[in-house]
Order: C-alpha cells, then structure tokens, then sequence
C-alpha cells in the first residue's frame, strides 16, 4: 500500500514537473518569435530599403510617403515623456508604499488596498480623456501655453503607474522580516532610518519590479499619451510645447503604410527601437537599485 502511494506520489509530480516546464518552454518560444519577428522587420529599413541608420536615429524630418524617415523628435519625446513619469511617479509610489506599510494605521492601510488595485485595471483611454479636458486646460491657463505637451503627457504618465508601483511596493516592503526592523530600533535607529537604511535596501529587488512594471506601462502607452502630447513631429524645445512619442506615432500611421514598403518597416523600426529603450531602461534601474543596496 504504501508503495503504490510512493509511486502514485512519484507520477504526479513528474506529471507536474512536465507541465512547468512545458508552459515555461512555451513562453520562452512565444518571447523568442516575437523577438525574432521585431527584429528581422525592424531591421528591413536598413538592409533592404537601405536606409542610414544613423539618418533614421538623428535626422528630425518624417514624411512615410516622401522617403523621409528621421525618428529623432519620436525618440525624445519617449524618453522625455518615460523619464518625468519615471522621476515623479517612481519615487511617489514607493514612497506611498512604505507609508502604508510601516506608518498608516491598519485600518487605513486596509480600506486604500482595494482603491489602489482597482485604480490599476482603469482604462488608459480615461486618464488619456481626463487629462485632455481637465489638465490640458488647466496647464494652458496657468503656464499661458497651448496646453498639450511633454508636461500633460509626464504628468498623466505619473498617475498611471502610480498605482502599480504603490501596490507592489507596499508587498515588497512588507515581507522584509520584522527581526530587521527589531533589530535596528535596539540599536537605536529613528524609524526614519529604519525605513531608508534597512527596510528600503533589503525590499530592492521587490521595489525594482515595482519601477520597472511603472517604466513598462508608461513606454508603451499609447492612448493616453496621444492625446494629450500633442503629436506634433518636431523636437520638443521645452515641456510646455506638443511633441510626439514612437508609440502615438506608430498608432497612426500603421494604418495608412503599405504593406512591406519602407514606411511599413519604418513603423516596425520605431517598435523594435522602444523595445531596446524599455530594456536599457529596466537594466539601469535595475543597475542603480543594486548599487544603492
């Protein structure tokens, strides 16, 4: 009797040891293709339209129809737009995390949880609509501009990642063990240098994930960005004036390039290059929070 349980015991997890690595292996592939697919398409504007690279990366000129493909005002208008989403909302929602985690009362703590989870699951086409009739206006009154630019987009951008990083940074923060807290509040460390000091550094990996799943959403938003950046193709002289991003951009000329003409491979030029700025991005970060730990 207790052979055949050992056996069955055996077969069952063989049984699930196949299944984790065959839905493992599937993901691998699937990333892979899709990889491969951006890749051999992305780079089909440089090998088969012979178009210069160093033209598509720095030249500010673009007209699909004209042959004209200079990315240049897409690319800053990403990185700009990304990088204030990253430095307001980042550092914002880790912030709100550990004041959930170690400051607010229980009961506070409890009852924002499920706001803060139901904010993540908005559609980005409503923040995008908020802040068309809402911000939009109001940056024009206050600053005497048009309105729409990299300052609405970065701010929108903020609010959006906002809660994804609040909600797995007060996760991460809270299964730090509490021997670490005990054990700096005996050697006399003031909660705030608890919380920087100890529980921040030892929570990195957690926060990491928290700021690189913000920096996913903000880069490849498209929505929300577009309507309220502007979409103006030129390079941005200051935050106040309309730009344009590689996403808003892809998403409106998609529709009129012909299948495998230049301007096709330059829109799948564009997405391959965000793929590369999303991934150097997430490695800085990820670079940064080891170093600080």
């Amino acid at each position: 009797m207790v052979g055949v349980r050992a056996n069955k015991a055996h077969r069952d997890e063989r049984i699930a040891l196949g299944f984790l690595v065959t839905s493992s292996a599937i993901f691998v592939i699937a990333i892979a293709l899709i990889l491969a697919f951006l890749a051999v398409n992305g780079t089909a504007l440089f090998y088969q339209d012979h178009y210069s690279p160093i033209a598509f990366l720095f030249g500010s000129d673009w007209d699909g129809f004209g042959g004209k493909f200079g990315a240049a005002p897409f690319i800053v208008g990403s990185l700009v737009a990304t990088g204030f989403a990253i430095l307001v909302g980042g550092p914002l929602g880790v912030a709100i995390g550990l004041f959930f985690s170690e400051l607010a009362p229980k009961r506070v703590a409890e009852a924002f949880k499920p706001a803060i989870e139901v904010l993540v699951g908005i559609p980005s086409i409503v923040y995008g609509w908020i802040g068309l009739t809402l911000l939009v206006p109001l940056i024009a009154r206050v600053f005497h501009a048009e309105g729409d630019g990299l300052l609405a987009a970065g701010i929108v951008l903020s609010i959006m990642i906002l809660p994804t990083v609040i909600s797995l940074s007060e996760d991460a923060l809270k299964v730090v063990p509490n021997a670490l807290r005990e054990g700096s509040a005996a050697l006399g460390a003031t909660r705030w240098e608890t919380m920087s000091r100890v529980l921040v550094p030892a929570a990195s990996s957690g926060l990491a994930v928290a700021i690189i799943l913000g920096i996913a959403r903000a880069i490849g938003e498209t929505l929300a960005v577009q309507l309220v950046l502007g979409n103006a193709a030129v390079i941005p002289g200051s935050l106040l004036t309309p730009a344009a991003a590689l996403t808003s951009e892809i998403v409106m000329d998609m529709g009129d390039a012909p299948e495998g003409s230049a301007f096709r491979h330059a829109l799948f030029t564009m997405a391959l290059l965000l793929l590369l700025i999303a991934m150097c991005l997430i490695v800085l970060i990820r670079l940064a929070l080891r170093k600080r730990s």
